[in-house]
Parts: C-alpha cells; structure tokens; sequence
C-alpha cells in the first residue's frame, strides 16, 4: 500500500468541486501521447517541484532513477503535463505530506492528498 499525493498546475485545473473531480478522473486516465515517466513533459512549475522533490524522495523509474540499492524514500511519480502523481512508501507518508506541502508551495503548485484504501 502507498500514500499517494498529487500536486498540479492550478492554472489548468478547474475551480469548483464537480468539474475539478472530473478533470482529476481525465487525468489519471494517463492518456496523454507521452511516457509518464519524463518530467521534461510537464509544466516548469511541476518540474521544478518534482526536481526539488526527488532530492529527498528519488525516483524509482524515471530518467533520475538512483543507484540499484533499496531507499525507503523511493517514489514512483507519474507525469503528466498538467499533473504529478506520487506514491509512497506508507512509512514515509508524515514526511512526504509536509515536503509537497513545502514545496508545492513554493513553486506556486497544487495538492490533492488521493486516499488509496
């Protein structure tokens, strides 16, 4: 089980709660035409995040995926253009909360805790 967050470009995401959920379900359609492992295909705000993040939670399948040894903070992000999709490790879940809050913050992102039960 992981704890998965999302944090977005709030500038493509709708305001209202109805729209913004049905955006949310077009998004983690993963349909776009791209790998959703690259963060060369998001947003620069989102990409600034994820670079950002990944220092403290790395990459477990992109392009900055580490060395073979197991990491407790790995992540597996999925990227899209206007989203990233985190999932974490349940043991980490406290500390990755408050770094997306940190930084998503700071580069002007948004945040959706997702509940995966």
């Amino acid at each position: 089980m992981s704890y998965d967050l999302m944090v977005f470009q709030k500038n493509a995401a709708p305001l209202k709660k109805k729209e913004f959920l049905e955006w949310y379900e077009n998004q983690t359609e993963w349909s776009e035409d791209h790998s959703y492992d690259d963060p060369a295909n998001a947003s620069d705000d989102l990409r600034n995040w994820y670079v950002e993040m990944q220092a403290f939670f790395p990459d477990l399948n992109g392009p900055d995926t580490g060395d073979d040894a197991v990491n407790s903070n790995e992540t597996d992000y999925s990227i899209g253009r206007n989203v990233i999709y985190a999932a974490f490790n349940w043991s980490q879940a406290e500390t990755a909360f408050q770094k997306t809050i940190e930084l998503a913050a700071k580069h002007n992102v948004g945040l959706v805790v997702v509940y995966n039960v």
